[in-house]
């Protein structure tokens, strides 16, 4: 089989030069995948008969990355290319890495990779694919395939667990049968990947489409029991069925996923996993029978910084989801909120995020998208006003040079300071500090906050001067 993809010029040329210097040479892996569904892959793999010292004569500015498995980093024209030796693989005793490699040929490289369809290769010059693993057959039949023995597979490499889940979302593939028994039998040896490697892995299939699908394979292979079991206890948590005619919040989750749009980023992906994560430790049934989830926003923004702290997230990630779980219920309230609170709450610069996390939810339960619509008109209404885009007069900086450590508190006194100001009772900068001091005092002398206000309380002891006394 030939086919004639749109190879870039940058990547013939280095198969080009390997060729010419008498080096077998062909395109491997995923690009060739990508090229058969005429897709365009985001990385072009070279493998080769050439071994790396004489791959870096050729091409003098690279690198070798992995000099001991045979790889080099090719630098070719401001872009990089992988470019691999032909090899067997040894044994893999840490299930990630091989204890020694040994150079090979092109049928042997094919048949140590994870899947067939990862497995054909492409001659750079004719177009020809070359399949020593059935990749072809697979790709047309829509199944993702382990090569050779898959218990072996996951044996080996236990981010192959976690790669075939994403490779089945993103690609809408069916897990053949034995691979997903072996994949299903291997699931806890996925606590032998790297934290950031999982996580990459999840990130992908979070920016897939068909995220919910992701969600339910991971549950179903046992995957998800292993980095995020709260999610878990989801299921059979039951909720009022005059609010939630869906089922539990377990369903809901899944549904709420479904409804997000196509190219939701991540940070609005984890918050709709975890915006009601809280609900199976909040739940209670009051004396009328009716079943509530009293704080479980407040909850789930705590639950949901531990879960992505666990998983290794940056610090700002975690905060923006945070801040969309802890306050996806207000919502619900838009319409009584008084102007000023009404236009603080539009201002939110995760507004949009959080406007589809509320799209989301409601589609997700009762489809009552009133409040969605009105939140999108009074945007569209305020944001004409020269006080609605007016910057804020206070931020993060006039908290901590007060002395204040970072947190939660931080927001609020914020979206008080800009209540005010939309209020007009801050007409400029300098009312809003002489505001922020008055405040922070008041905060102070409740002893709860000592610890977290921690050294600002000495800004309040005389010698930091009148309490009054602009910044």
């Amino acid at each position: 089989m030939n086919i004639s993809p749109p190879v870039p010029t940058a990547a013939r040329e280095v198969a080009d030069r390997l060729i010419k210097a008498g080096h077998r040479t062909l395109f491997v892996g995923g690009c060739v995948r990508d090229w058969l569904a005429g897709q365009e892959p985001k990385d072009i793999d070279i493998v080769t008969q050439a071994q790396p010292e004489e791959i870096l004569a050729l091409f003098p500015n690279s690198r070798a990355v992995g000099i001991s498995f045979g790889v080099v980093l090719v630098q070719w024209k401001e872009t990089s290319f992988e470019v691999a030796t032909f090899r067997m693989d040894g044994e893999y005793s840490d299930s990630r890495h091989p204890d020694s490699v040994q150079y090979s040929n092109e049928w042997e490289d094919a048949r140590r990779r994870d899947f067939t369809i990862n497995g054909l290769m492409m001659e750079p010059a004719t177009g020809e694919i070359l399949d020593y693993v059935g990749g072809l057959a697979d790709q047309r039949l829509g199944l993702l395939r382990a090569i050779g023995e898959p218990a072996a597979r996951f044996r080996e490499d236990a981010l192959r667990l976690l790669r075939a889940i994403r490779f089945s979302v993103v690609h809408d593939l069916e897990i053949e049968r034995r691979t997903w028994d072996a994949l299903c039998t291997y699931a806890e040896r996925v606590h032998l990947v790297a934290t950031e490697r999982l996580h990459a892995e999840l990130d992908r299939m979070w920016l897939s489409p068909r995220r919910r699908i992701a969600l339910e394979l991971l549950d179903r292979s046992g995957l998800l029991g292993c980095f995020v079991p709260e999610l878990l206890r989801l299921k059979g948590c039951t909720q009022p069925p005059e609010f939630h005619p869906e089922g539990d919040v377990w369903t809901h989750t899944l549904l709420a996923l479904e409804h997000l749009p196509e190219k939701a980023d991540l940070e609005l992906v984890w918050a709709t996993l975890l915006h009601d994560i809280a609900k199976p430790c909040v739940r209670t049934i009051d004396a009328s029978g009716r079943i509530r989830f009293n704080g479980h926003d407040i909850t789930g923004m705590e639950m949901a910084g531990a879960i992505l702290r666990r998983l290794r997230y940056p610090k700002n990630f975690i905060s923006h989801v945070q801040h969309l779980v802890k306050s996806h219920m207000q919502w619900r309230s838009l319409h009584r909120m008084r102007p000023a609170h009404l236009k603080v709450k539009l201002r939110d610069p995760l507004f949009g995020n959080a406007l589809e996390l509320h799209r989301a939810d409601r589609l997700a339960s009762n489809g009552d998208l009133s409040t969605c619509r009105f939140a999108a008109e009074q945007h569209a209404r305020l944001s004409a006003e020269a006080t609605f885009n007016r910057s804020p007069f206070l931020n993060g900086r006039d908290l901590l040079d007060l002395g204040l450590s970072p947190g939660p508190l931080f927001r609020q006194i914020l979206d008080e300071a800009l209540t005010e100001q939309m209020e007009d009772r801050l007409p400029n900068r300098l009312a809003a500090q002489i505001w922020l001091r008055r405040r922070v005092k008041t905060l102070l002398d409740n002893t709860n906050l000592r610890a977290y206000a921690g050294k600002a309380e000495n800004r309040f002891t005389g010698r930091a001067g009148k309490t009054d006394a602009p910044m």
